[in-house]
């Protein structure tokens, strides 16, 4: 069996090479004639599957190591027999505490308590969900948007008009859907951006084309108040540098990267590709997962949730480096994005860290964060 993979996609000996042979391309290029051999297929987000890149293949299975699937032809992958998988939830935790790393960092800078805040999550999925649980077990009150959620539970969410009327943040995690009853493509747009409150946050960890990139520079230039948080963008890997020049945070689509989310992913192809082919799970998640550089945390400040936040994971890390690429020429950027992808450093989860405190009670915020806890004897 050959198996070919996106080269971006961490622990693929330890997980696959007891199926047969194991040959790795750039993601972003991979095209038909690198598949020519191959039974089986793993990629990430970059590459588009569809009858172009398979049709005259031998693939049987084809594994995605993101939660996003709008890169997937399935129509067609079940027209044709072709096993398919995806990592719903692998990379949820990364993406949420990308959003509350930035939301703290912002709090801190401006001078605000995220406790006052209202939050709106549009898109309540894997990520939204996740989101909104540890947001309610901070004591933040939040409102939730999701159409197709709504239509099939009832009561528990509002329209779009009311999250960008009554809240102070809006959090984007729906996945780019372009047509039907609930289209996502340029969600905010001209048509409705004018509506965010004043002093709104407005935080895109989804997907890029949900905003109309466009109309919200325009936004952006017409209104100083605003402050915007970018992960995606609506041409990657090309992206604009006047929109990026107005953000608080910009990073290049990053937020789901930890490492902990990308070898989880990986796992679950795995998981996925054994039960395809009928053979025993023989590896757990723990046995891939390394150790963290940093694991332990003392603390006596049970309100500082920034700096154990920081500790593990500091967007400004990111958002530098990110910068420094938008200073290239025009033609070096777009590769230079995939670069930054690509090499990205190593980056833990919340959970990696073990924070000690003292009293029986302490802890409770750091503990809704996500990170482990451990009391101490005062």
């Amino acid at each position: 069996m050959t198996i070919v993979a996106d080269e971006n996609i961490p622990a693929l000996e330890p997980l696959f090479q007891r199926f047969g042979t194991l040959r790795t391309c750039a993601g972003r290029t991979m095209g038909a004639e690198d598949l020519e051999d191959a039974d089986v297929l793993l990629v990430r987000s970059v590459t588009r599957v569809d009858a172009k890149l398979l049709s005259d293949s031998a693939v049987r299975f084809v594994g995605t190591a993101t939660i996003g699937m709008d890169h997937i032809d399935q129509a067609w992958l079940r027209q044709q027999g072709v096993g398919f998988s995806s990592a719903p939830g692998c990379n949820a935790d990364s993406v949420v505490e990308y959003v509350l790393g930035s939301l703290l960092q912002l709090a801190f800078e401006q001078r605000f308590s995220l406790y006052d805040k209202v939050v709106g999550i549009v898109g309540v999925g894997n990520v939204g969900g996740r989101l909104q649980q540890r947001l309610q077990a901070l004591g933040i009150q939040v409102l939730l948007c999701d159409p197709p959620r709504q239509q099939a539970e009832g009561g528990g969410f509002v329209s779009l008009d009311r999250v960008l009327a009554d809240a102070d943040i809006v959090a984007l995690h729906t996945p780019l859907i372009q047509d039907g009853p609930w289209p996502t493509y340029h969600l905010l747009g001209r048509h409705n951006l004018n509506q965010l409150k004043p002093n709104a946050i407005v935080l895109n960890a989804g997907r890029g084309p949900v905003i109309d990139n466009r109309a919200l520079l325009d936004i952006a230039r017409m209104r100083a108040d605003l402050t915007l948080v970018l992960d995606v963008w609506e041409h990657e890997p090309e992206v604009d540098p006047q929109l990026a020049a107005r953000c608080a945070i910009a990073t290049p689509h990053i937020a789901g990267y930890s490492l902990d989310g990308k070898i989880r992913g990986t796992w679950m192809l795995y998981c996925a590709l054994c039960d395809h082919l009928g053979l025993p799970v023989e590896t757990v998640l723990e046995e891939v997962l390394p150790p963290a550089q940093v694991r332990a945390l003392e603390m006596s400040d049970e309100h500082d949730l920034l700096t154990p936040a920081r500790l593990v994971y500091d967007p400004y890390r990111d958002d530098r480096a990110f910068r420094q690429m938008l200073k290239l020429p025009e033609n070096a950027r777009r590769l230079a994005f995939d670069r930054l992808r690509r090499e990205y450093p190593e980056r833990r989860e919340y959970g990696t860290l073990r924070v000690e405190m003292a009293g029986a009670a302490a802890g409770t915020r750091l503990r809704a964060m996500g990170f482990s806890m451990t009391e101490n004897e005062p």
